[in-house]
């Protein structure tokens, strides 16, 4: 009986110590498969923010590396043209002149009368070919060699590497 005089039914106690049972914290250790996984599932978040940093940083320097490049070559160019700019100009060379002085070696006429015979440009080569010369990388060098004498002279121009012309 209650207080009041009342017939109360008796507790039932299942429910009471489902109740208890429901707001006592858990005592049980944590599952270790689950445990494990969420650990990988955090160092693999980490490690792909890390991977995603490591790219913005490459890609930016790749960026850089190519800008520093391109200045590079650019200076590499201006090394090789300013030099034949402050050289004074030299005058063209006249078609039926004897060759300058130094330059009497009939290799020096042969490659010249070539020249004018053709009229355009040629290649070391080319050039060998045409004064029936053996084509060995020796010969083809030494020709090169005095294409680049008489350019340096005023007499050939290089108008690309490798391809000389007369002015």
């Amino acid at each position: 009986m209650g207080d009041d005089g009342r017939d109360v039914p008796a507790p039932d106690l299942r429910d009471h110590v489902l109740a208890v049972d429901m707001t006592r914290p858990d005592t049980r250790p944590p599952d270790p498969g689950t445990w494990l996984l969420d650990r990988l599932d955090t160092r693999e978040q980490a490690l792909t923010r890390q991977i995603e940093q490591t790219q913005t940083d490459i890609d930016s320097l790749a960026a850089r590396l190519s800008e520093l490049s391109q200045e590079a070559e650019h200076l590499r160019i201006s090394r090789k043209t300013l030099p034949s700019l402050a050289e004074a100009d030299p005058a063209p060379a006249e078609p039926d002149a004897p060759p300058p002085a130094g330059f009497d070696h009939p290799d020096y006429q042969q490659i010249l009368t070539v020249f004018s015979e053709t009229g355009g440009s040629l290649r070391a080569r080319d050039l060998a070919l045409a004064m029936d010369l053996p084509l060995t990388p020796n010969r083809i060098q030494n020709v090169r060699a005095k294409l680049k004498r008489l350019t340096s002279r005023g007499i050939l121009i290089e108008t690309e590497p490798g391809l000389f012309t007369p002015p």
